[in-house]
């Protein structure tokens, strides 16, 4: 039986080989992740937030504003999102502990908003934007679109899809701790 001039790889080397490869492999799908995640929020507002005035839901005015002194999550969304469904518990439990204020785009006024918002039970602050004037002014183009305003009203961190509770508390603590 002819012999190779080739060493068979021990079993020390297989391994190696194996994890350098799944090294590769996570390394080019998170790259791939972070391009995408860059393309999608090239549109949004950077720099100083633009501003965000309008009537909540409960009939009380709201000014971005007005709202500095602690990091803000400011959600864009719509009724018509299956995206933003998915992430309307998540944006709720955030709200309970953490500043926030959603923007309704393109999903009708303040009155089908109550409804939809008590028929899914959820309660958060929401700002309907039926025109999208709003959501034009920062540069969203595609729900869900989330943004994280700092306590001096600079936009820190933005993000087009789905987000995770753990990644917006994460970015809204950073924020906080490096202004």
């Amino acid at each position: 039986m002819p012999m190779s001039s080739e060493a068979a790889p021990t079993p020390g080397n297989r391994r190696f080989l194996r994890w350098r490869r799944w090294a590769i492999d996570i390394f080019l799908v998170l790259l791939v992740f972070g391009l995408v995640q860059w393309w999608q929020t090239r549109p949004l507002a950077s720099g100083e937030a633009p501003p965000l005035v309008g009537v909540l839901l409960d009939g009380e005015r709201f000014d971005l504003t007005a709202a500095h002194g602690k990091p803000i999550l400011v959600h864009f969304w719509a009724t018509w999102c299956p995206v933003c469904k998915v992430m309307d518990g998540t944006i709720a439990e955030i709200a309970r502990d953490h500043p926030v204020v959603t923007v309704a785009m393109q999903s009708g006024g303040p009155d089908e908003l109550r409804t939809v918002m008590r028929e899914s039970g959820l309660v958060f602050p929401v700002i309907a934007d039926p025109d999208g004037l709003i959501a034009t002014r920062w540069g969203v183009r595609a729900v869900p679109a989330t943004v994280v305003v700092d306590a001096a009203g600079r936009i820190r961190y933005a993000t087009v899809g789905a987000s995770t509770g753990l990644g917006l508390r994460l970015r809204l603590w950073a924020a906080e701790q490096w202004p």
